[in-house]
C-alpha cells in the first residue's frame, strides 16, 4: 500500500486487525525483513503495520537532508493516515533510533516500545567519520559499497556459512536501495542523539531484544537499554545475529508475543 505522507509517497504493509504493532525496519534494509513476523503477530490477534521509511525499500527518496525527527515525523502522520492513536512501535537497528526519537517527542503515541538489536547511544567520533566516508562513497559508487559493507555485520557467522539464500536475498534488497536513501540514512545515524542519558525518563511498558551472534549490535546494548529503562524486558536470542527476526524466528517470535500479550 502507499499513502502520501509529509510530502512525499510512503509505502507500507498493514495485516491483520486488533491493537496495533508498528515495526520500522533497520539500515540499509526494507519493509521485507518483517515476513517472518506477519503469520505469527496477525495469528495472535494484532494488526501489523511495516512502513519503509523515506529513502528505502518502494518509499520515495527524495534529496537530503533526512534527520531521526523526519522519519519519526513520517511514522506519526502514517499512524495519522491510518486512523491508529496509538501503537506498540517496535524499531531494528536504525529503527531503534527512530523510536527512542519518537518516545522522546511523540510518547503519547507509543503504548509500548520494542528495541530490537539497536543501541540508545549515539557514533563515536570514528564511527561518524566511517558513516560521512561511506555516505560519500555511495554517492560516487553506487548502492552496492553499503551492501558490501554491511552484508557480514548483519548475520551470526553461522548464518553466513549455512544459510547463502537468506544472505543473498538480504544482499539483494540493500543493493536495490537508491543511494540517496542510503546516504541520508548513514547522515541521520551519524547526527542521531545520544539517547543514553535519557533512559530512565521513558514510562512505556519495554521490551530489549538482542541477539548473541550480533557484530553491529553486541547484545551489552539490548543489556544497557532494559537496564536503563524502569520495568523493561530483556530477551537474548541465541543462534542469531543482526538480523535475530529472520535468522531464528520462533525464539524472536515467541519474545515478541510474550510481550505483547502482557500489554
Amino acid at each position: 500500500m502507499h499513502a502520501i505522507i509529509n510530502g512525499i509517497t510512503l509505502a507500507y504493509d498493514d495485516h491483520g486487525s486488533g491493537q496495533a504493532v508498528l515495526l520500522i525496519h533497520g539500515f540499509p534494509l526494507c519493509r521485507r525483513m518483517w515476513h517472518p513476523q506477519v503469520q505469527a503477530v496477525t495469528g495472535a490477534g494484532f494488526r501489523l503495520v511495516t512502513p519503509d521509511l523515506r529513502g528505502f525499500g518502494e518509499s520515495d527518496a527524495p534529496e537530503g537532508p533526512y534527520s531521526m525527527d523526519l522519519f519519526a515525523d513520517d511514522v506519526v502522520e502514517l499512524l495519522d493516515h491510518l486512523g491508529i492513536e496509538r501503537a506498540v512501535i517496535g524499531g531494528m537497528s536504525m529503527g531503534g533510533y527512530v523510536l527512542l526519537n519518537l518516545l522522546e517527542r511523540y510518547p503519547e503515541r507509543v503504548r509500548g516500545a520494542l528495541f530490537i538489536t539497536t543501541r540508545a547511544t549515539a557514533d563515536d567520533e570514528a564511527g561518524k567519520a566511517r558513516r560521512l566516508q561511506l555516505a560519500q562513497d555511495v554517492v560516487k559508487f553506487g548502492p552496492q559499497v553499503v551492501a558490501d559493507a554491511f552484508v557480514n555485520l548483519l548475520f551470526a557467522e553461522e548464518s553466513l556459512t549455512e544459510r547463502p539464500k537468506l544472505v543473498g536475498e538480504i544482499y539483494g534488497w540493500m543493493a536495490a536501495t537508491d543511494s540517496r536513501g542510503l546516504a541520508g540514512g548513514l547522515l541521520a545515524m551519524r547526527e542521531r542523539k545520544d539517547y543514553a542519558p535519557l533512559l530512565g525518563s521513558f514510562t512505556v511498558p519495554a521490551l530489549a531484544i538482542g541477539a548473541v551472534g550480533d557484530k553491529a549490535a553486541p547484545p551489552a546494548n539490548a543489556e544497557a537499554i532494559a537496564a536503563g529503562i524502569p520495568g523493561c524486558r530483556l530477551c537474548i536470542v541465541g543462534e542469531a545475529g543482526h538480523m535475530a527476526n529472520l535468522e531464528h524466528p520462533g525464539a524472536f517470535n515467541n519474545c515478541l508475543l510474550d510481550f505483547l500479550k502482557s500489554l
